[in-house]
């Protein structure tokens, strides 16, 4: 008989496939196909032929709700003076985009964020409702949304980027309590690093506490270092170049010093660390010993930003479809490849057909 695991790793991805189409995939018999998906059926890992999934509980997302503003210059950057360009805003915050991307492919997000009562504030929940539930958000009076805005040059590539984030410094540990009961029905938390180091501590401990699966995304080098140093609870670490090496306190030149920065962080208690190589990949390693690096395949690039975001939300998908490492890797990076095609920081064309499409064209 053939590789369950194969066959419903396909099934995964595409609950609507036939079974003659898995056997053209696989290279395996119909009637091979036919007896494991039998075996599946008896062994409550699908239900019935019709390949349905048990259903799936929701993912919370906590930390930044952001006003993306993109500025791109026309021309070679010239330093001291002004210089042509074009500017866009969109939505924004790693927490945010992750959860959009998340509710673009299907799943239940919830976002737990600040935003402040103001125009920016009503522009970005009013174009986030329609794929993330918006109940546990807060909305501060008198303070600005949070602001992240990106300097890219002629070719999409980030320049420089700058941020307004005052609003989070206001977060108070009671905003986590309130709504722990979205955490404990949660089949997975991430967490960006935008909140005060003892909210992400508090968010931390209590994923452990409740044995919730933690993803934290570390937003960016400084703001990597306001997570505590001990890291027991948290399931995946995604990190940039920059990110990584502010917390393994190394410099990283080498293939081997991403491998070398991913073993220091899992010697924090990490469960799992992907490192994001920018146009060069990622490496992923964990703590039962898997490890490996991943070649982005070459495109064109209209956008690099919430490219990292999108590769979060992709890794996380397919992580809770219950892939492997390395293949909830290849589907984070299927996921970002469609998102950097796109000016926008999620790619408003984003869904599971095209992500399996993507998917299935790169790997």
């Amino acid at each position: 008989m053939c590789n369950q695991e194969t066959i419903l790793n396909i099934i995964r991805l595409d609950p609507t496939i036939s079974e003659q189409a898995i056997a053209n995939k696989t290279g395996f018999s119909l009637e091979e196909v036919n007896e494991t998906i039998v075996s599946l059926i008896q062994a409550g890992r699908i239900v019935g032929r019709s390949f349905i999934l048990p259903e799936e509980k929701k993912i919370v997302c906590i930390g930044g709700a952001n006003v993306d503003q993109k500025v791109q210059v026309l021309n070679q950057v010239t330093y001291e003076t002004s210089n042509p360009a074009v500017s866009t805003r969109s939505r924004g915050g790693v927490a945010r985009n992750v959860a959009e991307n998340l509710g673009r492919l299907g799943l239940q997000s919830s976002l737990l964020a600040y935003i402040g009562g103001d125009s920016e504030g009503e522009w970005l929940l009013e174009n986030t409702k329609q794929f993330v539930n918006l109940a546990p958000l807060k909305v501060i009076e008198g303070k600005s949304t949070g602001t992240y805005t990106a300097v890219l040059d002629p070719e999409g590539q980030m320049l420089l980027a700058l941020s307004d984030m005052r609003i989070y410094d206001d977060v108070e540990e009671d905003f986590i309590e309130k709504n722990m009961h979205y955490l404990q029905h949660a089949e997975m938390v991430l967490l960006d690093t935008n909140f005060p180091g003892g909210i992400l501590e508090q968010v931390i401990s209590s994923c452990k506490a409740y044995q919730i699966p933690l993803c934290v995304a570390p937003v960016s080098a400084p703001k990597a270092e306001k997570l505590p140093e001990s890291l027991e609870g948290v399931t995946w670490l995604i990190a940039n170049h920059k990110e990584a090496e502010a917390l393994a306190k190394l410099k990283i030149q080498t293939e081997g010093d991403f491998f070398r920065a991913a073993e220091v962080i899992l010697n924090r208690g990490v469960e799992k660390v992907v490192i994001s190589r920018g146009n060069q990949g990622i490496i992923y390693f964990t703590k039962d010993g898997e490890a490996g690096a991943i070649v982005v395949p070459d495109i064109l690039v209209t956008d690099v930003t919430g490219a990292g975001d999108s590769l979060i939300a992709g890794i996380l998908f397919g992580y809770l479809k219950g892939l492997s490492t390395e293949n909830a890797c290849k589907i984070g990076i299927s996921c970002s490849l469609i998102t950097i095609q796109s000016g926008e920081t999620v790619n408003p064309e984003l869904n599971h057909l095209k992500l399996i499409k993507a998917f299935q064209s790169c790997f």
